[in-house]
């Protein structure tokens, strides 16, 4: 299961399909088409940090996305195009008067439906 104390990163979440055409990879072998569903969610580098350690792992959800489990890619090559890639900076002012920076990273998750076996 997704951990609990992150489940706010999917409040604002996006379903969208990852799609390519098959093509060549650098070792001149060819690569498959990839079109699949994902969720791509915009948080903060010190969030990303956080939830790093549940990169390449397959977590289900609760919550808004029940009944789905989630994979966050982050080195798999296959998917290199959808990798953390640069969400923005937002500055800010603290109520003291003190201008603060916010990096954002931009990241996807493998979607797929939670297929519960049954007994016969």
């Amino acid at each position: 299961m997704w951990p609990d104390e992150f489940s706010f990163i999917f409040d604002e979440a996006e379903e969208v399909t990852l799609d390519s055409d098959a093509g060549k990879r650098d070792d001149g072998s060819a690569s498959e088409a990839i079109h699949r569903l994902a969720l791509k969610v915009r948080l903060s580098q010190e969030d990303y940090e956080r939830i790093w350690p549940f990169a390449e792992a397959r977590h289900r959800l609760q919550g808004k996305f029940a009944g789905k489990a989630v994979t966050l890619i982050v080195n798999n090559p296959h998917y290199s195009r959808w990798h953390p890639a640069d969400g923005g900076i937002v500055k800010s002012v603290t109520e003291s008067g003190r201008t603060y920076s916010t990096r954002y990273v931009v990241i996807h998750f493998l979607l797929d439906d939670v297929g519960e076996v049954a007994g016969a």
